[in-house]
């Protein structure tokens, strides 16, 4: 058991969602805001995604950023920013039968330095790292990082004075992170995320979860989560695991069954059930003497 837990908010995430609840945010004012309620219900760090404000798809626009860190920066209220990193990394085949081409209109495939923009333009104390690559549960869509896309990705960061929060999808993830870890690129001490019940990645049955828990080395800190209905369970069972806390409206829409949750009800229920355990919730401050963070803004 973890007794002092930090909850991070997965605020809005790159996927499908926008059209399924109208509490997902997609602009960057909307963004920003969903970061602050998250704040303020707990949440010690925002995990950032940002979105075409007239599509409301995933982009990697660093304008939109720009925007979004600025805006929670101004607002007054302390939180950690985490940027993700992993947009630049989708392949999405032709077709069974001709898979090349690619598809053009869905792949987006980009180098390190392009991939890593916005985080050196803005230098969030946290970014994060895919440690490898996964099939997907769409038909033709690869998520695609190369050891040695993820060895000059984790250089650059490293060389930037960023935190890498490497994501960890399945058994060989974590493999891969330690070989990065063994070759100093990526410093103590050590963040990584768990991600459980992604298909076709690990499963979020309790077996898997506590075989990672257990791999993962001692000194590291480690949070995990899962996705949809398993998310507020994964709540008790990331602390009990001896990690912390990830849920957001990137991952489950719903706080209970018919009813849409915003990214403030979840952290609310999150700090709920840590605190009915006796867990301490962490705050920002302490988070970042815990993962000797650059605090910036």
């Amino acid at each position: 058991m973890n007794w002092d837990v930090f909850i991070t908010c997965a605020v809005t995430g790159s996927g499908g969602t926008a059209d399924k609840s109208d509490k997902v945010p997609v602009t960057p004012k909307q963004i920003a805001e969903a970061c602050v309620e998250a704040a303020k219900e707990g949440a010690a760090i925002a995990h950032i995604h940002v979105r075409n404000p007239e599509t409301g798809k995933g982009s990697r626009d660093p304008a939109l950023y720009r925007e979004v860190v600025g805006r929670v920066r101004d607002s007054g209220v302390d939180v950690v920013l985490n940027l993700t990193a992993g947009m630049g990394g989708d392949i999405v085949l032709g077709s069974p039968e001709q898979p090349l081409p690619f598809n053009a209109d869905q792949t987006d495939m980009v180098g390190a330095t392009e991939r890593l923009i916005h985080v050196e333009e803005l230098l969030p104390e946290i970014c994060t790292l895919d440690c490898g690559t996964m099939n997907f549960a769409e038909a033709d869509y690869v998520m695609t990082n190369t050891p040695g896309m993820l060895r000059a990705m984790a250089k650059r960061i490293q060389d930037c004075g960023v935190k890498p929060e490497i994501e960890v999808f399945d058994t060989g993830h974590l493999v891969l992170a330690k070989q990065l870890v063994k070759e100093g690129l990526i410093d103590d001490p050590v963040m990584i995320q768990l991600c459980m019940g992604i298909p076709y990645g690990a499963p979020d049955d309790p077996l898997t979860m506590m075989a990672l828990a257990k791999a993962v080395p001692e000194s590291w800190t480690f949070s995990a989560f899962s996705i949809g209905r398993m998310q507020l369970p994964y709540v008790a069972m990331a602390a009990l695991a001896g990690g912390n806390v990830r849920v957001g409206l990137e991952d489950n829409l719903m706080l209970s069954r018919g009813k849409l949750a915003t990214n403030g009800q979840l952290v609310e229920r999150a700090a709920t059930i840590l605190s009915s355990m006796n867990a301490n919730i962490l705050g920002p401050d302490e988070v970042r003497k815990k993962l000797n963070l650059k605090k910036r803004g």
